[in-house]
Formats: C-alpha cells, structure tokens, sequence
C-alpha cells in the first residue's frame, strides 16, 4: 500500500467534503438563499451522487465516505433553496 497515495486520497477528501460546510451553515443560520443557485446544486448533487456509487462499486472506502459527507451537505443546501426560494 501506498502510504503517501492513500494520505493524499484523505487530504483531498476532507478537503472535498467539508468545503459546502461553511456554505452549509451560513444557509441554515441565514435562510438566504437568494444567490445560490437550483440548478447548480442539483447537478452537483447528482454528480456527488454518482461518484458515491462508482465508490461503493470500486469498493473505495474514501470515495463512499467522503462523497457521501459532499452529498449530505449538497442535499441539505438543496433543501434550503426549495424551501426558502421565493
């Protein structure tokens, strides 16, 4: 095993996963959702998604769990923007 390639693959995650984080909370805290945009989420849900799978079906640990971490955040913002849109 790789240990530099697999400490990269983490680093990335992380990085990948906590990113909408920030985004994340100050839509909850706010309720503003005025400059975020449907589409965008939606596709970048459906991407997320998408790379979780192609995770469970490679078996990739780091794949499943930090897209499933991109996805919770992403659907939550989601849900944001279609609740709080007007």
């Amino acid at each position: 095993m790789n240990v530099i390639g697999e400490l990269l693959g983490y680093i990335a995650g992380i990085c990948i996963a906590v990113c909408f984080l920030p985004q994340t909370i100050q839509t909850i805290r706010s309720k503003n959702v005025a400059g975020l945009s449907l589409c965008s989420y939606v596709i970048y849900s459906i991407g997320i998604l998408c790379w979780m799978l192609y995770g469970i079906y490679l078996h990739s640990f780091q794949m499943i769990l930090f897209n499933a971490i991109s996805l919770f955040f992403g659907v939550i913002i989601l849900y944001m923007i279609i609740k709080h849109k007007k």
